[in-house]
């Protein structure tokens, strides 16, 4: 167990909801949106627009989860995932791309045709079983 001195193994920033911020923004760690940001976003990690986040802006990134408000076209390496809390007007292009139910989306989305995206949930939101996990269950 770990003292509270001990320094955190992933390092996370928050953009609080009283921030207002203009202009280039890039990070290397995990980005947290609950404020305001109008520009353009670069980014290595994972990156959340928070539930009272807004964005005015487009996103480059490896990892893009939205559940606030984003105007502007994503782009991410890995996946983009569009919550039911999302307002998202905008392209999306990503090699895995989810839009939960309830989301509102106004875009395109463009999947990369040369990685195969696998998805770990079904379209009503369960895990997906794997085929090894059935075989056992079937026992």
């Amino acid at each position: 167990m770990g003292s509270q001195n001990d320094p955190p193994r992933e390092q996370v920033s928050i953009l609080g909801p009283s921030l207002r911020f203009k202009g280039e923004l890039h990070a290397d760690e995990d980005l947290m949106i609950r404020g305001e940001v109008e520009g353009s976003i670069t980014h290595s990690q994972r990156l959340t627009v928070c539930r009272e986040g807004h964005v005015k802006a487009d996103i480059k990134g490896q990892v893009i989860v939205v559940e606030g408000t984003v105007e502007g076209d994503l782009n991410a390496t890995t996946s983009v995932a569009v919550m039911e809390s999302a307002h998202l007007a905008g392209d999306v292009s990503a090699p895995s791309v989810s839009i939960v139910e309830g989301a509102n989306f106004n875009g395109n989305v463009l999947m990369e045709t040369g990685k195969t995206a696998r998805s770990s949930r079904q379209s009503d939101g369960r895990p997906v079983q794997s085929a090894e996990a059935a075989r056992g269950a079937g026992r």
